[in-house]
């Protein structure tokens, strides 16, 4: 799957300070809206706008948070039509993501991701009832409007330096793609029953992670990103827990939104120069901006903390072992054709 690629300092030299202004907004957007999940309004914003490289494209700063308000309003008719009917309910979460990551294996294209991530958290929360399915849809529409109004606003006051917008490039895949994405959709159709098992609503930013790791299209990528996200949600744990302890000497919140700017800061300049790829810092800043909203509005931080972690080892783990034992198995990838 195409990954965008680090952002360049001499393109942005205000990349990591604009992405810190995203955090710290986000986050003073919750009291304003007073959302039922505050974890969906201080995360989503940074991983939409954290995305964009060189000038402001306005069309992904529109598209984005537009794509995620029509995925959600679908799937959330889809989820409470199918729910009564529990077969052809599970039938069609597994053709969601079968579709989600055949597009993702034969193009490369990461709107396929989107569907993925978007089928697994409305379908798990769907299996709760219609009520809390119906509430993570608006808590996606209240983070989308605030990507929509912060993107341009934060551009405006920190310009890059370049004019020149970035293009993606994906890369079609090779080899059987319909055996790589069904064994991916079987395996995520797996873990939903898990994730509906073990999670709570406000905790359902995490089932990100378990989705992420099985949109590539390798055992080695697999894996790889396996570890990415479990050092991603340690990194973003750890700026949870900073910022939560400093916040206990001092809970103003003036002194919360400096420490999150200054967390998010430094998470973000590791984006243009950390030794490891930029994903890990930005879902770094996501991770953290969640766990400070879920620990202040209803969980405890410690219980919060260890619960993420513990889950995001388990379910990134097990997705990637089983993927790759499946792709061993029938060694689609060795078939030159493309389906």
């Amino acid at each position: 799957m195409y990954v965008t690629p680090r952002p360049d300092v001499n393109d942005d030299p205000l990349f990591a300070v604009r992405l810190a202004l995203v955090g710290m907004l986000s986050y003073a957007a919750i009291p304003l809206i007073d959302p039922v999940l505050p974890p969906i309004i201080a995360a989503l914003p940074v991983g939409i706008i954290g995305a964009q490289r060189k000038a402001f494209n306005i069309g992904k700063a529109i598209g984005g948070p537009v794509a995620m308000i029509v995925l959600t309003a679908v799937m959330t008719w889809a989820v409470e039509w199918l729910r009564p009917m529990p077969l052809v309910y599970v039938g069609s979460m597994w053709l969601a993501y079968f579709a989600g990551f055949l597009m993702i294996l034969r193009t490369g294209a990461q709107a396929g991701m989107l569907i993925v991530i978007v089928t697994v958290l409305m379908s798990v929360m769907g299996m709760h009832g219609s009520a809390i399915v119906e509430t993570m849809r608006d808590g996606f529409f209240q983070a989308s409007l605030v990507a929509l109004v912060l993107a341009p606003l934060v551009y405006l006051l920190l310009p890059p330096r370049t004019g020149e917008q970035h293009v993606d490039d994906p890369q079609p895949g090779s080899g059987n793609a319909i055996v790589g994405a069904a064994i991916r959709a079987t395996v995520l159709l797996g873990l939903s029953f898990w994730l509906y098992a073990v999670m709570q609503p406000s905790d359902m930013i995490m089932a990100v992670i378990a989705a992420m790791v099985l949109v590539f299209p390798t055992r080695q990528a697999v894996f790889f990103e396996a570890s990415q996200r479990i050092r991603a949600t340690f990194y973003g744990s750890l700026m949870g827990a900073w910022v939560l302890a400093l916040f206990t000497l001092s809970p103003h919140l003036p002194v919360l939104l400096a420490m999150i700017f200054l967390a998010c800061l430094w998470l973000a300049s590791l984006m243009l120069s950390g030794q490891h790829p930029s994903n890990v810092y930005q879902y770094s800043i996501s991770v953290g901006l969640s766990l400070i909203a879920g620990a202040l509005s209803t969980q405890d931080p410690s219980y919060a903390t260890f619960t993420r972690i513990v889950l995001t080892l388990t379910g990134a783990l097990s997705a990637a072992v089983a993927v790759a034992l499946l792709d061993a198995l029938t060694g689609w990838r060795a078939d030159a054709r493309l389906p």
